[in-house]
């Protein structure tokens, strides 16, 4: 028998219900307007989940080219701006959904190999104050359990059809 107090801290059943949790958790704890796990696969920036639901949709596919997180994991821009605009990488992208995001924050996914797997990122549609760089660590931590989640063997999901 489980005891009544220990449900709500039940292991998450897979890779893809942990990645969830994660977002919910950074919105309700961290603020930010939209929170996403992604996975980058060739020149394909791909969303597997965000937060809140539907905010974007699961499939929906970005050109690497075009993404905030290229920028980041490639080292042109900072892991956290609270103001786009202000970083000449990010104020450059102004295709789609980019044109209206005002601050960033994304952490890489890493393999077991060291290699990129995704991102988790969080977009705010109006400027954050200079103290919401702070709350960087914290996604950090979420992005690193995730990644070792990856290296313990968690299955992903399969990749949402385009």
């Amino acid at each position: 028998m489980v005891p009544s107090g220990i449900g709500d801290v039940a292991p998450w059943p897979d890779w893809g219900s942990a990645a969830r949790g994660a977002l919910e958790f950074l919105h309700d704890h961290v603020g930010w307007d939209v929170w996403m796990v992604t996975r980058v696969i060739d020149d394909c920036q791909i969303v597997l989940c965000s937060y809140p639901e539907g905010s974007v949709r699961t499939g929906a596919r970005l050109p690497w080219a075009e993404s905030f997180c290229r920028q980041m994991i490639e080292g042109r821009a900072p892991r956290v701006a609270t103001v786009t605009a202000a970083v000449p990488a990010y104020a450059a992208l102004t295709k789609g959904l980019a044109h209206e995001v005002a601050a960033y924050i994304g952490v890489p996914l890493v393999t077991p190999d060291r290699q990129l797997f995704g991102t988790v990122c969080g977009v705010a549609f109006r400027a954050k104050p200079l103290s919401a760089a702070r709350d960087l660590r914290l996604v950090e931590t979420i992005a690193r359990m995730l990644s070792t989640l990856l290296a313990a063997g968690l299955q992903t999901p399969p990749l949402p059809a385009p």
